[in-house]
């Protein structure tokens, strides 16, 4: 069992004019992700207003230098019945007043302070000082003293005993918490934390109350309770009102009770909620249930307590998802003449032209990595629910709405870059974190390869997990998940293809080669992948997506023996446009079952058919010719194959698995 650790540090505090505020209790480390951190204020007399107050964080490391990173102005905040204002994350119980993100708070060396001002006095990286300060708490995880901080504010008469408290080791469940002797002398000491509760017990103890729902997620049309429960039953009776709108969700989207009532000696009240079902495909919403006009009697023990409402009314696209890809039913939307200036070109000529078009600056634009979150909500949209993208690698659908956003990526999608930047040497800059949309944007060439971070042409949604255990692996050393169908082979083949020609200093290299900037792996397995796994509906769609936003396409979607001609079996030849070759609505051209245990029955066909089976190393294993719809037995061994099924001369490929 740890000891709390006690710190003494005697001060004589100056009377201001305007009353003192002083920090009263710091959690600046908490277990796993961080989300449980505050910071207390207390004031010398209850219900105070801290208009013209700030709190600002400075960070003590070398790099930090002793500067800000980050402010809580305090205008319009008042201290309640015990003088006390609580600042974290939704994520404390009770509830703070001043509500930020979670995991804000370094954990040290580092420095809180009070001053009188406000927001901008302390631009970020703003350093430390002693101008107009009213507290000061310096504090830390087990680190070694931060001298040159404790110089800065020891020049205040105030604090020249001031010492550095350490709060624990990493990951501790203690608090920093102050105490004030009957001779006024000042005590830190690491303890268990008691935010919204004075640190010596005494004070005006103040009835909480929660939210509760039995699930946090619920369907269009769906019925709800929400419970609101109170630690001990109210001495008279408690009314206040509840919020549910949220964002587009609005009084339109349920019905029920919004105001509530506990009665006296009692400590439960249930409301009811209809979700409506409507016709309108809003998408996937998220709204929060949150307390409006409680009394100040009670502690919100939660509050924005999220619900998710699945929407019924998602569309499904006219085309197939990977593993069940469909060719044709997409339209490339390239210029008709986007690729004219290829043809009769080889080798380095063909290469360098290619650059020309998919780089061309004025032409080509570069968006924000932040924007790259909206562009895949549209790009790898899941053509199964329009509430959802389509994840690499994995291969299956997530709602939008479980974009990561902390750190905690289970269950979550997040952006994959399938060039990893630290191969490639992308780099963020501030801007990178603004999504301004798709008319706002930099202008770029072949040699801006920062713009690779966000070139959404590399860009996946991806598995969280998935995404961290691929790494910056080579592909070839890394081939997906255990069990993969191998749907995403050709789709990031083309893509690591595509980032070699659009910017120089990228490189597809033969093996798996570290330490050299620029060079990804295996060119061989890539070539493969390309081969077996030609470009469907959902590449093309996305090509056609991301076109809208960069001016630019992956010529290797649209034009895929590109490839052999600069990587392939046709280096040196000259490169001519294929004439275009028609394709089946392949949404009439039906084989199942699949998987099958070797035979087939394919529909749809309107007249005799050449139907070629290729392994998926790419081998011709048979050829067959069928009339009309047939019933086929195939005698193949189990494994993966496509089937090139030629009739009318239209053309359509498909996935087959034999068990």
């Amino acid at each position: 069992m740890k000891r709390p650790l006690l710190y003494f540090i005697s001060i004589c505090f100056a009377q201001l004019a305007f009353g003192q505020v002083v920090i009263n209790e710091l959690d600046c480390d908490t277990p796993g992700v961080d989300n449980m951190e505050f910071l207390e204020l207390l004031s010398d007399t209850p219900n105070f207003p801290l208009d013209g107050y700030v709190v600002v964080f400075f960070n003590g490391s070398t790099s930090g230098g002793n500067s800000s990173y980050f402010t809580v102005d305090l205008d319009g905040y008042v201290t309640d019945v015990n003088g006390l204002l609580l600042i974290g994350s939704n994520d404390v119980s009770p509830v703070p007043q001043v509500l930020i993100s979670a995991n804000v708070f370094q954990n040290g060396a580092d420095a809180v302070a009070i001053y009188q001002g406000s927001f901008f006095d302390f631009p970020e990286e703003t350093v430390a000082t002693i101008d107009n300060l009213i507290d000061v708490l310096l504090y830390d995880t087990s680190d070694a003293d931060d001298a040159d901080m404790i110089a800065i504010f020891s020049q205040d008469p105030r604090f020249t005993n001031i010492q550095q408290i350490n709060e624990g080791s990493g990951n501790n469940t203690n608090s920093i918490q102050r105490f004030v002797d009957i001779d006024d002398n000042i005590t830190y000491t690491s303890t268990t934390p008691t935010p919204r509760q004075l640190n010596d017990g005494s004070g005006v103890v103040l009835n909480g109350i929660s939210i509760n729902i039995a699930q946090s997620q619920y369907n269009e049309g769906e019925s709800f309770d929400i419970a609101f429960t109170t630690e001990n039953p109210v001495t008279e009776t408690l009314n206040f009102d509840m919020l549910l709108d949220d964002n587009g969700f609005d009084s339109l989207d349920f019905t029920g009770n919004t105001t509530i009532t506990i009665p006296i000696n009692q400590s439960t009240a249930i409301t009811t909620i209809t979700l409506v079902d409507d016709a309108d495909d809003e998408g996937d919403e998220v709204t929060r249930i949150r307390f409006q006009s409680l009394s100040s009697n009670y502690l919100a023990l939660n509050n924005n307590v999220a619900i998710r409402i699945v929407d019924n009314d998602f569309t499904v696209a006219g085309f197939g998802t990977p593993l069940n890809p469909t060719f044709g039913n997409v339209t490339s939307t390239q210029p008709v003449d986007y690729y004219n200036s290829l043809d009769g070109l080889a080798d380095t000529v063909l290469r360098q032209t290619l650059q020309d078009i998919i780089a061309e600056e004025g032409v080509v634009r570069g968006q924000t990595y932040a924007d790259i979150i909206d562009i895949l909500k549209e790009a790898d949209q899941n053509p199964l629910n329009s509430n959802q993208v389509w994840l690499v690698y994995t291969e299956q659908g997530r709602a939008k709405l479980d974009l990561q956003t902390g750190s905690n990526n289970n269950g979550k999608w997040n952006r994959e870059h399938t060039f990893p930047r630290s191969r490639g040497g992308f780099f963020d800059i501030e801007e990178d974190e603004i999504a301004d949309g798709r008319e706002v944007y930099w202008n770029t060439t072949a040699d801006s390869l920062r713009h690779g971070n966000s070139d959404a042409h590399a860009l996946r949604a991806a598995d969280g997990p998935e995404n961290s255990s691929r790494g910056n692996q080579h592909y070839g050393e890394y081939t997906g998940p255990m069990a993969t169908a191998e749907s995403f082979y050709g789709d990031v083949a083309r893509s690591v293809l595509y980032m070699e020609i659009r910017y120089n200093g990228l490189q597809v290299v033969n093996g798996f080669p570290e330490g050299t900037t620029g060079a990804l792996g295996d060119l061989a397995t890539l070539l493969d992948w390309h081969r077996n796994d030609p470009p469907d509906d959902f590449e093309m769609n996305r090509n056609n997506v991301v076109y809208t936003w960069q001016f630019n396409r992956n010529p290797f979607i649209d034009q895929p023996d590109l490839v052999e001609y600069i990587w392939g079996t046709n280096i040196g030849d000259v490169w001519d446009q294929p004439l275009s070759v028609p394709a089946f609505d392949t949404n009439t051209i039906k084989v199942y079952p699949n998987p099958t245990q070797n035979s087939i029955s394919i529909e749809g066909l309107k007249s005799e058919a050449n139907i070629e089976v290729f392994s998926i190393d790419g081998r011709k294993v048979k050829t067959m010719k069928v009339n009309s719809d047939s019933s086929i037995d195939l005698n193949l061994n189990s494994g993966m194959y496509l089937l090139h099924i030629t009739s009318d001369n239209k053309t359509t490929i498909k996935k087959l698995i034999v068990n």
